[in-house]
């Protein structure tokens, strides 16, 4: 039995999950299931949405996830065990208006971990992609005409 350890992690911060994946098998040794639970989007027209933005929601919904597992993934690998979850949302499934940015992450990671998924499979790593409707989280009510301040955590 270890006792827990907090290792805070910004999944946007891309640059800083490797670090953080050494820390957490350097502690631990492996990890026996990894859930990828983290996100963020931003509501607005396509074209009041910047692209510094969308590409910031590309980071913690795609990039990070991504990272996060291909530094976990050799060593359940090496062991032949492990799980690997994605939360992910039903707009990976399908788009809404004023939710682009959002969208177009979660198709991506839908496409990567459905990819990895048969991949893993003579490794008897397993991994799940789930996707549920609305969910109510976190969020900053923008001042108006400021799109870049609405982001959902």
């Amino acid at each position: 039995t270890y006792a827990p350890k907090l290792i805070l992690l910004d999944v946007s911060d891309i640059n800083c999950i490797q670090d953080v994946a050494k820390e957490i098998l350097n502690c631990y040794g492996c990890v026996d299931i990894l859930i990828n639970n983290a996100s963020m989007k931003v509501k607005g027209a396509v074209q009041s949405i910047s692209l510094q933005l969308d590409k910031k929601i590309m980071d913690a919904n795609y990039f990070g996830p991504v990272t996060l597992t291909k530094a976990i993934l050799p060593n359940m690998i090496s062991r032949r065990t492990g799980q690997i979850v994605l939360i992910n949302s039903i707009q990976g499934k399908l788009g809404i208006p004023f939710r682009a940015a959002y969208a177009a992450s979660k198709h991506a990671a839908v496409g990567f971990f459905d990819c990895l998924r048969a991949e893993m499979e003579e490794f008897d790593i397993s991994v799940s992609t789930v996707n549920p409707t609305f969910i109510c989280s976190y969020h900053r009510q923008p001042a108006p005409g400021n799109w870049e301040a609405s982001i959902w955590k």
